[in-house]
């Protein structure tokens, strides 16, 4: 089979890069709606690399079919299987296409949180215990959400996902660093005014080993530190439901007010479980090449200038201990076009609508990550 040599440097880059991949390791790859040329040229770097493939293929619609019906008699087995196979795995690449991001959006909402309830151990193991990547796929259906044509996105989502990710790593440091000695933060902004601590949590970076796009540093709030307000400008789209203007109330931690385009869908969600209306993640956006909201958070949520605050999870490595099934990042922009902003740690300004403010920071803007201004 000819292949397009795009898909071979990406399979490449997540081989070699991103999983790391070493001679005898088994790698599980779950390909949802994407060519079967992608998941061949998978397989063969894959191999490449003197490793073993795995592969599990996805179709949109059969999952929303299985999911109408989902009963625990049926998912509970399927946990168990999924989680035999994933303890199996030392690596997981998962590529996401998607014809249509609102197939399930007709789903019922007690039948989605039945199947994330069931499945949570799998996502558990596979996020604390492989080396694992996640990737969306370029589709006809994301280059409507992105206002741009077929071939314009796929020449977008190329360049963006086989970016030199080494070029983050100066900044992305010096982001860390300082986000580990930091207590307070201040963010500010239109109809933001939020303070927290997240003194103790520690920082990780993001920098194209688990997702792809990537440009990130997280942390987390200390769990009940959390008040004031926060307005999202992002739209966002989670369990096959659409958001927008999601704004969110504070107190001592838990989300005490949530209103939206979709008010009810939103508190519903919200309502999942305790763990629901707290705050398992705060990180810091910069990929220079993704500027605009496309309702897909693993574009969004790396946005040049952005923030994202998320309501549920935290991660075992740098989190709050908070529990829940739902892990909802939602986005806010804080560019001088998205009303500008400002990110204050300790007292001290760090970000100006969408700019870092100290010199040990200057290397995660665009000017240096796009390569505009020398190392």
């Amino acid at each position: 089979m000819i292949i397009d040599s795009r898909y071979h440097d990406l399979a490449a880059g997540l081989t070699r890069f991103s999983t790391a991949l070493k001679k005898g390791e088994r790698v599980l790859i779950d390909a949802f709606d994407i060519p079967e040329a992608m998941v061949i040229a998978l397989v063969r770097a894959v191999r490449a690399r003197g490793a073993h493939p795995y592969v599990q293929l996805h179709r949109a619609r059969v999952t929303r079919e299985l999911t109408l019906g989902a009963e625990e008699a049926q998912y509970a087995p399927l946990a168990d299987i999924e989680l035999a196979r994933m303890q199996k795995m030392d690596a997981y690449i998962a590529l996401r296409g998607s014809e249509n991001i609102f197939e399930a959006s007709d789903v019922p909402a007690a039948k989605v949180q039945l199947v994330s309830r069931l499945m949570k151990p799998v996502l558990d193991y596979r996020v604390g215990q492989t080396k694992w990547v996640v990737l969306r796929w370029p589709t006809s259906a994301m280059a409507q959400q992105a206002g741009m044509s077929t071939e314009a996105f796929e020449d977008f989502y190329f360049k963006v996902c086989t970016l030199d990710y080494a070029r983050m790593e100066p900044g992305m440091k010096a982001l860390h660093d300082l986000m580990v000695k930091t207590d307070r933060v201040h963010i500010k902004g239109p109809g933001t005014d939020l303070k927290f601590s997240i003194k103790g949590i520690g920082a990780k970076t993001c920098g194209g080993l688990r997702n792809i796009p990537d440009g990130e540093v997280f942390s987390c709030p200390v769990r009940d530190s959390v008040e004031g307000v926060i307005q999202y400008n992002a739209p966002t789209v989670y369990l096959g439901s659409s958001f927008d203007n999601i704004r969110l109330v504070f107190k001592q931690g838990r989300i005490v007010e949530a209103t939206s385009n979709n008010t009810k869908r939103l508190n519903e969600i919200l309502d999942s479980d305790a763990g629901a209306r707290y705050i398992g993640e705060f990180a810091i956006g910069f990929n220079p090449h993704i500027l605009e909201p496309m309702r897909d958070i693993l574009f969004d949520e790396k946005i040049a200038g952005s923030f994202h605050f998320t309501p549920g999870q935290a991660y075992e490595d740098c989190g709050n201990g908070n529990k829940s099934q739902v892990h909802w990042d939602m986005v806010c922009i804080q560019r001088p076009e998205y009303g500008g902003g400002e990110i204050w740690f300790d007292g001290k300004l760090i970000r100006k609508d969408g700019i870092f403010v100290p010199k040990s920071l200057h290397k995660l803007n665009p000017e240096y990550l796009l390569g505009s201004k020398k190392r």
